[in-house]
């Protein structure tokens, strides 16, 4: 046998049977596929928000009109913070469901601490975020330290926190308005846009920079992605997850304070749509709720969609059981178009092996 042939015969394999050949890519192509695999995920919650804006312009352009972004925009802030806060907590692999307690509390502190008195409204925001550092201190005690569950744990102190809130809320039932100062702030638009929403996107633009240009916010991520891989290279994992807790409260309290600047007013039913709608602003926005990376701007994305859709319904009219129903299939399809299931899909199309044919040409294997 030739050199020649003893080559080919090995490039093929045995009886001509196909041999799979390792395949090397350029450190370049690597990298340009890691990030295609990242940025998958986040995909569906733009394009989607996109049809949105499409069907709304045909089906119903007075959701797109001045009178409905004067709503959109400030409860899609609000709704926005405690996205994000939330999605600091799932990026842990954790959930909360404390929030409806946070806010009831925070607001009713907005009541309470201020007296209804502008000079005394700065020590009221300082009360509200000091309430929900603490119960995010506690949620992240009680998870990271003593190992409970994240679902039970949570549920169970934003419903002693709401208790305390309904009986804290009849030492100022004397009172509902917001000091005129926070309401007038509310009012004010500049560049014709609630000021309300320019906080927003500079407490998001604040949070998305932490995160990514900064050592702590580099280890939060990286135990996002895998807490086990982040322990061993000497991450304090719990220090993190505490970390997260704690400042998704503080988050909630500031989406609390803002919702009774926009509202002017506090009621028994203030922040509990507040509960699922947060986890569902994260899911959509292509967070995995088993852990690990997520988008800011992605989350504020998912935010704006949930509430345009809400304004959409509204204006055409629908019952509030039909509201339900859109809302809750429209929740259904964003997680069955998950960017979970995206990324899993493309890393396989792009990590399907090949192998060598007879004819030196290369061929998937398939699956």
């Amino acid at each position: 046998m030739s050199d020649e042939d003893t080559t080919r015969a090995v490039e093929i394999g045995p009886a001509g049977a196909g041999e799979r050949a390792p395949r090397t890519l350029g450190p370049r192509v690597q990298a340009l596929l890691s990030n295609l695999l990242f940025t998958s995920r986040f995909i569906p919650v733009w394009l989607a928000t996109l049809l949105l804006l499409i069907v709304s312009a045909i089906i119903a352009p007075d959701a797109l009109k001045n009178a409905s972004w004067s709503y959109v925009l400030p409860y899609m802030t609000i709704l926005a913070l405690a996205g994000i806060g939330e999605m600091l907590v799932v990026m842990t692999g954790g959930i909360d469901l404390s929030i409806p307690g946070v806010m009831f509390l925070a607001g009713n502190f907005v009541l309470g601490v201020s007296h209804h008195s502008d000079s005394r409204l700065a020590l009221a925001i300082l009360a509200c975020i000091g309430l929900g550092l603490i119960v995010g201190f506690s949620n992240g005690v009680l998870i990271s330290v003593l190992r409970l569950n994240p679902l039970i744990v949570t549920l169970a102190v934003g419903q002693i926190v709401l208790a305390f809130g309904v009986h804290y809320s009849r030492t100022v039932s004397f009172e509902s308005s917001v000091p005129p100062a926070l309401s007038s702030w509310a009012l004010s638009k500049p560049l014709g846009i609630s000021w309300i929403f320019w906080l927003g996107v500079m407490l998001t633009i604040l949070v998305a920079l932490l995160l990514r240009y900064t050592a702590a916010g580099r280890h939060f991520q990286a135990v996002g992605a895998n807490s086990r891989a982040a322990w061993m290279s000497g991450i304090h994992v719990r220090t993190h997850v505490i970390s997260a807790y704690t400042i998704a409260g503080a988050l909630y309290a500031a989406a609390a304070v803002l919702l009774a600047a926009e509202r002017g007013s506090i009621d028994s039913s203030f922040g509990s749509e507040y509960l699922l709608a947060p986890v569902a602003a994260v899911v959509i926005g292509g967070a995995s709720l088993a852990g690990g990376l997520a988008s800011v701007t992605s989350t504020w994305v998912a935010a704006f969609a949930l509430t345009l859709l809400t304004e959409l319904l509204n204006v055409l009219g629908l019952s509030i059981a039909m509201q339900y129903v859109v809302f809750g299939a429209a929740i259904l399809a964003g997680m069955i178009v998950s960017g979970d299931r995206i990324a899993a899909g493309l890393g396989k199309l792009l990590q399907q092996p090949r192998v060598r044919t007879l004819f030196g040409g290369e061929q998937s294997t398939g699956t």
